[in-house]
């Protein structure tokens, strides 16, 4: 009896498997669709380059791709161009020897300039803000302005010891079956639910990439901190973070959002890192942004 039971288990755990499997790999073609590439200094950047007005480049973040950058702002077409390429190692882009984000931010420039874009608003998430952080630095006479969604912060002072290890998934599980099989754990761990396993599958084409954030992105605010004085940003800034973000810490937002010169910045009390039941507040902060700074 015990057997038939272990059995039954194992088909159902198999079922669900290949069920969740089934619709990441069908919400993902509908992206590949949309996909366009360009051939940078730096390798291939695939992206999607979808409607009119004000222009918006959005960097993804970790376990991301153009597929998760343009669900950002893939309600807003009507209004705005968005454009949202594949970081490095991400599905469809390259990813350079000896990457940094620098040279991230230095392969996006050659891709709005190969779109004819003078200035585009610049939207991150999570790991992606670092990579927009140093975009705004670098090249503020290329950005309306930045918006920051529960983005990582350097912290307040420079640390004094270097980031080691990986600040990431580890490698091992960079797979569809590990990430499926942890997905339970997303929400106590992570306070994310469960359902976003959709969108992280297939992994297959996200593995590079999430080895390259763990190991240099997700890092590199600490193990080049002098890159990432903030104050230095001449660009507005909108800041928008959850205060029971469990991967983004809100302590930093909080306290680089009265240290950045021209920071507008709105605090939810929940919602956790994907700001979950405020897309309407997120929405009316995001037009007064830009109605004051197109």
């Amino acid at each position: 009896m015990i057997y038939i039971l272990l059995l039954g288990i194992i088909i159902a755990f198999a079922l669900d498997f290949i069920a969740v499997k089934k619709i990441a790999t069908d919400r993902f073609a509908v992206y590949e669709a949309k996909v366009k590439t360009i051939n940078s200094s730096y390798g291939k950047i695939s992206y999607i380059d979808e409607g009119e007005g004000e222009p918006f480049l959005v960097f993804h973040g970790i376990t991301g791709g153009y597929d998760q950058g343009f669900d950002v702002l893939s309600g807003r077409t009507g209004d705005h161009r968005v454009i949202a390429p594949s970081r490095f190692g991400y599905p469809g882009s390259d990813i350079p020897k000896d990457a940094t984000v620098d040279m991230q931010v230095e392969a996006f420039v050659e891709l709005i300039d190969m779109l004819g874009i003078e200035k585009t608003f610049i939207v991150a998430t999570s790991a992606g803000g670092a990579v927009a952080q140093r975009f705004a630095i670098m090249h503020p006479e290329r950005c309306k302005g930045l918006v920051l969604y529960c983005s990582g912060y350097p912290a307040a002072e420079k640390p004094t010891e270097p980031a080691e290890g990986m600040a990431g998934p580890p490698e091992a599980i960079c797979n569809d079956f590990a990430m499926w099989l942890i997905s339970p754990l997303f929400k106590p761990i992570m306070g994310m639910d469960r359902s976003v396993i959709k969108q992280i599958m297939p992994m297959k084409e996200r593995k590079a990439g999430i080895v390259f954030d763990g190991d240099v992105v997700n890092k590199d605010q600490t193990n080049n901190y002098d890159n990432y004085d903030l104050r230095s940003i001449k660009v507005p800034v909108l800041i928008i973070h959850s205060e029971d973000d469990k991967l983004a810490e809100p302590e930093k937002a909080k306290y680089w959002s009265n240290e950045i010169p021209d920071c507008t910045s709105v605090f939810f009390t929940g919602g956790g890192h994907l700001m979950t039941g405020n897309s309407e507040e997120i929405k009316n902060s995001l037009d007064e942004f830009v109605e004051k700074n197109k």
